[in-house]
Parts: C-alpha cells; structure tokens; sequence
C-alpha cells in the first residue's frame, strides 16, 4: 500500500469515528437518567468521586456522589434508608 492509498485509509476511518461519534443517543438513553445515592456498594454505574475509575468503585450503600442509571422519572421518588435518590451528587 503506498502512502496516498494509506492516507485514505486513514482519513475515511478517521470520517467513520466521526460520524459513530456524533451519532444521537437511542431512544433508549433517552429514558434514563443519572440518578444518586440509589446504588448499592460496588454496584455504581459511574462517579464515586475523587481517587476512583468508575463503575463499581462505591465504597458503601447509598453513597452520595456515586450514580446509578434509573428509568427516567423515578429517581428523586426511590426511597433509600438515607433519603431519597438525587439528581445531583450528595454529601456521602
């Protein structure tokens, strides 16, 4: 392969990332939202704060700044023993 022909590899994969990349959320993201203080420990679907990597890395039940994904609608009215969901992060 030369280098004309390598450079349009390139470019037209760099144009299909691009495109994936800016592609709309599906319909069904459209009905979740990011919801905190409802997980589980370990059971988080992102943000636990500072010093973590993601998914899965709350410490305890019910951690404030940890979210899980819930149908859309729901989350401020799911009950937990330390209060009810949120849609913003909470103090632990």
């Amino acid at each position: 392969m030369d280098h004309r022909s390598l450079s349009l590899a390139l470019a037209a994969s760099f144009a299909a990332a691009l495109t994936i990349s800016a592609a709309p959320a599906s319909a069904q993201d459209m009905s979740k939202e990011k919801c905190f203080g409802v997980s589980l420990a370990g059971k988080n679907d992102c943000a636990a704060g500072a010093g973590t990597t993601c998914a899965g890395t709350s410490k305890v039940d019910y951690q404030g700044n940890a979210w899980s994904y819930v149908a859309k609608g729901t989350c401020t009215t799911m009950k937990t023993p330390k209060g009810m969901g949120s849609l913003a992060a909470m103090k632990s």
